[in-house]
């Protein structure tokens, strides 16, 4: 398993969307995406942590890999 980069709350939602998550609402820092019936919270911060960043991935159902092919292009 590759290593989680280092990358900002807008990047994640970014590449999220890229993969097919839509922007349900924003309260505070914290964005809420869907996909289906999967959905995630995002922090908008400038640095998500990479336990965070995990976290945010499995709620997602999105793999390690597949996130950073998405993050590169």
């Amino acid at each position: 398993m590759p290593k989680l980069p280092l990358v900002s709350g807008n990047e994640v939602v970014r590449t999220l969307e890229r993969l097919g998550f839509i922007l349900l609402r924003q309260k505070g820092s914290h964005i809420i995406l869907r996909r289906g019936p999967t959905g995630c919270v995002v922090p908008n911060h400038r640095e998500i942590k990479m336990g965070t960043l995990s976290g945010i991935l499995k709620q997602a159902g999105v793999s390690v890999e597949e996130f950073i092919e998405t993050l590169r292009k």
